[in-house]
């Protein structure tokens, strides 16, 4: 992860937030809309170091159970509507994840991004690691948080999901897993270069969701042959995945980190829109994917 990540500035976060890459020399690109559909492009520039005040997530703080929660929903939709939950990084809740859910709210679903610390953002790694620690060693509270949001999905009279989905980036994609292990009933369930997750013949048996995991090829955290194990432990399970690899390194798809990487992030997108859109919303899936099949992008 990122040595140089900063939490993004907005009033309840008050950090700034570096953007890796930055384009040196030209002129500011005219600034997105933040409540239609997004671009790579164009979401990346909500990260966007800048002496204005960034634009401020759309959606509102929840309650979820014991838990705070942060929940988008499509402008002027209704219930019934496809459900994501969404599963911060090892940073927390921060703006960041606040504006990957507001995307996902763009693309026609209610989502809602947990909160694993208990309130708590790292603003360093050192104090990143501390949490991610505390939260993947009590695995219980894990269960807990995940399995009352995707409850929560189903049944809160503003969503009511028929289908639902999670997504999560590195400490989210472990708890992505987790939560497809815990719910039987969830239906999507889409892994952003996941660190240490399982490949227990009986846990992966408890799956019934399809899976996407998305993972970079310079990854040095998450070595391929785990990739490979993991998609094999997947598809011995019949379990239908799919595996794209890019060539990029660990969190390649947050615009506020160092090892941003605009192009595989920009694929890596489309092929969980697809992905969603088919799973929850029951449009045509892409006529390329295969049950099981690994591809390289990037």
């Amino acid at each position: 992860m990122s040595l140089r990540f900063l939490t993004l500035c907005v009033a309840a976060l008050a950090p700034a937030l570096l953007l890796a890459g930055a384009r040196s020399g030209q002129e500011p690109a005219a600034k997105p809309s933040h409540t239609g559909r997004l671009t790579e492009e164009e979401f990346k520039r909500l990260h966007e170091l800048s002496k204005e005040t960034p634009p401020a997530p759309k959606g509102v703080e929840i309650k979820i159970g014991d838990n705070r929660a942060y929940l988008s929903l499509p402008e002027g939709a209704k219930a019934p509507l496809p459900g994501v939950l969404v599963v911060h990084e090892w940073w927390g809740l921060n703006a960041h994840i606040k504006h990957w859910t507001d995307r996902l709210a763009a693309e026609g679903y209610a989502a809602v991004a947990v909160d694993m610390y208990r309130g708590k953002i790292a603003e360093d790694p050192d104090t990143a690691g501390k949490l991610y620690k505390e939260c993947t060693d009590d695995r219980a509270h894990m269960v807990k948080v995940l399995t009352e949001a995707e409850a929560w999905l189903r049944t809160d009279e503003r969503v009511r999901a028929p289908k639902t989905g999670s997504i999560g980036w590195c400490l989210g994609g472990r708890a992505s897993q987790l939560l497809a292990i815990s719910a039987p009933e969830l239906d999507a369930c889409v892994i952003y270069y996941g660190g240490g997750m399982t490949t227990d013949k009986a846990e992966l048996a408890k799956i019934k969701a399809s899976v996407l995991g998305i993972f970079g090829a310079q990854d040095k955290s998450i070595p391929l042959d785990q990739v490979a194990a993991l998609r094999k432990g997947l598809t011995d399970r019949g379990i239908r995945n799919t595996v794209q690899i890019y060539s990029a390194e660990h969190g390649f798809a947050n615009p506020s980190g160092a090892r941003y990487d605009a192009k595989s992030a920009s694929k890596a997108w489309d092929e969980v829109s697809k992905f969603l859109a088919a799973e929850l919303k029951g449009e045509a899936p892409d006529a390329g994917a295969t049950s099981g099949e690994r591809k390289a992008g990037g």
